[in-house]
């Protein structure tokens, strides 16, 4: 099948177009009303890289960064992202939001991992712009739920939250369905064979082009195809049960095989088997019975017996070998014995495996997004062995207190990979903040376990592509990119409902208004979709009093509508600008204004093959992030 020309990403400054500037522009792709927006966002990780280049590049806006230097961490990166502007400040303060230009701004991002900082820099934000717009990445939950209360319009989210789904949907497989809640309705992504053609909604990405020959390329998945019928992943509303994982369940004599190792079972099965010999013997040359044999036998090796000349040749022979031998083993046995119970008591203390394990899942890394992951495994009912080289990693006690094994070790050893059983896994998931040791880590995996599963957390886009294509490791994510989209969003007070992750890229289930003299009013249903950008799922009609499901093409769009649709994150993007009211209706003091009270950002936590309680709470408090 022939693959459309891919669009390049304009890379221009938004800074090259704003409005009253003669002879300008907007950049193409970026749609007049989002570029005049001024955000601010504070941080200089890799999570403030991304979702700077969400502003700018898919909206158009005007972006100042403030961070300590931008010749350290993400500095250099930040710098360099066109039309963006630094400032330079150790600590956020007063001075550096008036340099910055917080009085102008639209809305406020803080993603430094620092909560009391970010805290701290929320309410003074706060004093200087009342009523401003602020998102917040916040990982502990008292210091959440503070933070909305204080502030008048706080988005509070978790990066970990959001990607994590997406690590644990590519562990299981990518036909594992997944499920989401949009709107009161559970629909799940899935393969199109998996469900009757009439369940299907709509059709989210190619993932499997063929070329001209027939087989399969190595290529991008093509999101949001023009022809749905053409898709293989798809949305689908069926009741699709999930799948049921059972944990292994644990044989009675478990306990014990943690005291006896595999020299304690040799040096058993070597004294088992002697007694039995001799007992036979005995029994053949005095003819005595079983119980009696055995007696003479077991008092003979390790008691020994008394000289008695008057016995036969052979019970002299066999008393005479007997006792020889009890005299090697019974030290042998009392060795193995203590090594078993010093194995024993250091696996328990290390929380190790402490007996060979099969088709579990390995994850390497327990910072926040790893300690998602491993209990989203375990409420699974899945076999998870964890490791991490820092016995501090904030997932080591969430494990320990799950009774998932952990060994603290470097991953990047064999012995340690050796250790959780990795030659024998389903899956292994390696989730540190360092590419290079991530690879490493998987290569070893992979040296180790032939064709090993391995997923991979990797930031830089075009690495993973090279390694991909040179080593064959397919699956990987980037938390960042996963979660940059709903940050943006909730910077431009619209609702990101939910994330698909399709290989590294993502589509992105979002709810928006139809603003008043909007570009879209009046406009018609049909004109919502557009081919690689957006695709409409229904529409709240009413002030959200009624919901349409793939509503008639005809239907005319009113300013009391909400369009639900699937989008790549340039159509959002897109979208938002041709949702946003008129300028005449929505500035006010030269600054654009967003409703932004009408849809706070939500991201429900679901986990693949789980589908969502409809009475549980949209919007989870969020947890720590990773380091």
């Amino acid at each position: 099948m022939q693959q459309p020309a891919r669009q390049k990403r304009s890379r221009l400054s938004p800074a090259a177009w704003l409005p009253g500037r003669s002879g300008s522009s907007p950049p193409p792709g970026v749609e007049a009303d989002t570029a005049r927006h001024r955000f601010v966002v504070c941080g200089d990780n890799a999570l403030a890289l991304r979702l700077v280049d969400e502003l700018t590049v898919r909206h158009g806006a005007e972006v100042i960064v403030i961070l300590p230097s931008r010749a350290q961490s993400q500095g250099p990166n930040l710098a360099a992202v066109p039309g963006v502007r630094i400032v330079e400040a150790s600590r956020l303060t007063a001075a550096a939001f008036t340099e910055a230009g917080l009085a102008e701004a639209t809305a406020l991002a803080l993603v430094s991992q620092d909560d009391a900082g970010n805290v701290d820099a929320a309410l003074l934000a706060e004093e200087i712009r009342p009523g401003l717009r602020i998102v917040l990445r916040m990982f502990n939950q008292s210091l959440a739920t503070g933070v909305r209360a204080l502030l008048s319009d706080c988005a509070v989210l978790s990066e970990s939250a959001i990607a994590a789904p997406g690590f644990v949907a590519a562990a299981l497989g990518e036909g594992t369905p997944t499920h989401l809640r949009v709107a009161g309705r559970t629909l799940v992504v899935t393969r199109r064979g998996e469900v009757p053609a009439e369940d299907v909604v709509r059709g989210l990405a190619i993932t499997a082009p063929t070329g001209n020959d027939g087989t399969a390329e190595a290529d991008e998945p093509e999101l949001l195809p023009e022809d749905d019928s053409t898709a293989d992943l798809v949305l689908a509303d069926v009741p699709v049960a999930a799948p049921v994982h059972r944990r292994r369940r644990r044989h009675p004599l478990y306990t014990m095989s943690v005291f006896v190792g595999r020299r304690l079972r040799v040096v058993l099965a070597v004294v088992l088997t002697l007694l039995v010999v001799g007992a036979v013997l005995f029994r053949q040359i005095d003819n005595l019975s079983w119980p009696e044999a055995f007696y003479v036998t077991i008092l003979t090796s390790l008691g020994s017996a008394d000289p008695d000349t008057s016995l036969s040749w052979a019970e002299q022979f066999v008393q005479t070998v007997l006792a020889v031998l009890s005299v090697a083993l019974i030290p042998v046995l009392t060795a193995a014995v203590v090594e078993g119970a010093v194995r024993a008591r250091l696996a328990m203390a290390s929380g190790g495996p402490v007996e060979p394990m099969r088709d579990h899942l390995v994850v390497v890394g327990l910072g926040n997004i790893g300690t998602r992951v491993i209990t989203a495994l375990h409420e699974l009912g899945l076999d998870v062995v964890a490791v991490d080289h820092r016995e501090q990693a904030r997932g080591i006690q969430v494990a320990r207190d799950l009774g998932i094994p952990v060994i603290v070790g470097d991953a990047t050893q064999e012995g340690v990979l050796r250790a959780a059983w990795v030659q024998t896994s389903r899956a292994l998931v390696v989730l540190t903040t360092d590419d290079v040791r991530n690879l490493e880590a998987a290569l070893l995996g992979r040296a180790i376990a032939g064709q090993l599963r391995v997923v991979l957390r990797l930031f830089d886009g075009d690495f993973a592509t090279r390694i991909e294509r040179a080593f064959g490791l397919a699956t990987s994510r980037s938390v960042s990119y996963l979660a940059a989209p709903t940050f943006a969003a909730a910077m431009m007070g619209r609702a990101v409902l939910d994330t698909i992750p399709v290989r590294r890229r993502v589509l992105l289930v979002a709810e928006l208004p139809v603003g008043a003299d909007s570009p879209l009013e009046g406009r018609l249903a049909s004109e919502v979709n557009r081919p690689h950008e957006t695709r409409l799922l229904a529409l709240r009609t009413g002030r959200g009093a009624q919901t349409l499901w793939s509503p008639h093409q005809g239907r005319q769009l009113v300013r009391t509508d909400r369009v639900i649709v699937v989008c790549t994150r340039t159509g959002l993007g897109r979208l938002v600008a041709r949702c946003s009211p008129a300028p005449e209706s929505a500035t006010r003091g030269g600054v654009t204004a967003l409703n932004l009270d009408e849809f706070p950002p939500t991201h429900a936590f679901r986990m693949p093959g789980q589908p969502p309680d409809p009475a549980s709470n949209p919007n989870p408090e969020p947890e720590p992030e990773d380091s």
